[in-house]
């Protein structure tokens, strides 16, 4: 079974930066090899696309509202995923989510019925 553990989540005031990991476990499946994306849910929204990157880095994608202040990276090595995030703003409070892709690892997609395994989530809140 994937497990996959976000963290690095936390208060951060307006402007701030913060880099959200994701790692995952698998005894034939994980980060390492496979598509991986992040989500966000705020309180009472649905939940959104955020960032997502294929196997080796090479295809990445995000949502409009995050571009040119998240970067969504991973070290294979580390078998870990990153989004680093700068200049929060306060409508960046949510839950942050990340989950591997069902099947494909060169898949870099928006789509959420595609992921199948996902992590409890790091809480990201931002201050005005």
């Amino acid at each position: 079974q994937v497990q996959l553990v976000e963290s690095g989540g936390g208060l951060v005031q307006a402007g701030g930066s913060l880099r959200l990991s994701c790692a995952a476990s698998s005894d034939t499946r994980d980060v390492a090899g496979m598509g991986v994306a992040w989500f966000r849910q705020a309180p009472g929204m649905a939940r959104e696309f955020v960032a997502c990157i294929n196997w080796n880095g090479a295809s990445t994608s995000y949502v409009d509202s995050v571009k040119g202040r998240f970067t969504i990276s991973r070290d294979n090595a580390k078998d870990t995923v990153y989004l680093q995030m700068n200049s929060l703003k306060p409508e960046d409070t949510a839950v942050y989510l990340c989950a591997q892709h069902r099947l494909y690892a060169d898949a870099c997609s928006r789509t959420i019925g595609e992921y199948l395994y996902w992590g409890q989530g790091t809480q990201v809140t931002v201050s005005s």
